[in-house]
């Protein structure tokens, strides 16, 4: 799972470049991208048991809050930045649709490594991603609504398609079935790494033509926006009190979206320019999560195991 995440970012890259170079390659492949990140969904659920929504019990007030940060700190960065750097409205919904987004599970994978709290980690992802089928589509609609429609209530029904109910059924099975499928969990990373990588390469393709006159703009949005969600994550708990490992696990959490999911409504519902920075953003999410990585993993205080 580790040794597939670092090599996450290796492969988009090369994903990417190969897209540029040969877009007819990827764009037949565009109706696959909804069916795929189901499938990481389903994937999702299956590393999970019932015993995993018990930590929102115990740890109420710190799911709070990092949900909190997660659904404010992003979309108001996203908001923020695509109006100062003039993004074209396309653009702009596709990067707040990314700054509306739960939690990704790179993210778990990288507070493992970093010594963060992973326990934290794998509750506010699962929690943000059960909330966004309410808070992604009506947060859009909030931010970009007046510059760009957005259909709430059919995305609304996409994300429950998408994300609650095959992320519900893998819980299922896993709970009731763990022993048969531990052998299997394994290949759920694997298999998660070829479909993003999948999607960049489609969504790159998709946007060939555009990206010579787009690419700098949007790369810089990107990095700026996931910055803010770092250091927004890790300073505002570290103001309100909380150590170190807390304010590093959300940091990571706040800023480490399901870009792979804003991807997909992107396509569905605005255009294949839309999804151009949720691509980016799994690109470049990953990297920087490399760099935190380095930092933190090397004489920083151990993680508070088992939260």
């Amino acid at each position: 799972m580790i040794q597939t995440s670092l090599l996450f970012p290796m492969l988009a890259i090369i994903a990417t470049v190969t897209a540029y170079a040969a877009p007819g390659l990827f764009v037949p492949l565009k109706g696959s991208i909804v069916p795929l990140l189901t499938i990481i969904m389903f994937g999702m659920g299956l590393t999970l048991t019932a015993k995993d929504f018990k930590r929102v019990v115990t740890r109420p007030q710190m799911v709070g809050l990092g949900v909190l940060l997660q659904y404010t700190v992003m979309p108001l960065a996203a908001f923020i930045i695509g109006h100062a750097l003039a993004l074209e409205p396309e653009l702009m919904a596709g990067l707040v649709l990314v700054g509306c987004s739960p939690g990704g599970t790179a993210s778990n994978v990288i507070s493992y490594l970093a010594k963060a709290d992973v326990a934290l980690s794998v509750t506010l992802t699962l929690v943000s991603t059960l909330l966004a089928v309410v808070a992604t589509p009506v947060l859009t609609w909030l931010v970009v609504g007046q510059t760009i429609p957005v259909a709430v209530g059919a995305m609304l029904l996409s994300l429950l398609k998408i994300v609650l109910i095959p992320v519900l059924l893998g819980v299922v099975l896993n709970t009731f079935f763990h022993q048969h499928l531990r052998r299997l969990q394994p290949i759920f990373p694997v298999v998660a790494t070829v479909a993003i990588v999948i999607v960049i390469a489609i969504v790159v393709a998709l946007n060939q033509e555009r990206l010579a006159n787009t690419g700098l703009a949007i790369v810089a949005a990107v990095i700026l926006h996931n910055l803010l969600g770092f250091l927004g994550g890790y300073w505002i708990p570290r103001l309100l009190g909380h150590d170190p490992v807390t304010c590093r696990t959300l940091s990571i959490e706040v800023g480490m979206q399901n870009s792979g999911l804003s991807v997909a409504l992107a396509v569905q519902y605005f255009s294949a320019l839309a999804a151009l920075p949720g691509a980016i953003f799994s690109i470049w999410h990953n990297l920087a999560g490399a760099v935190l990585v380095s930092r933190w993993s090397v004489g920083r205080e151990e993680v508070v195991a088992n939260q």
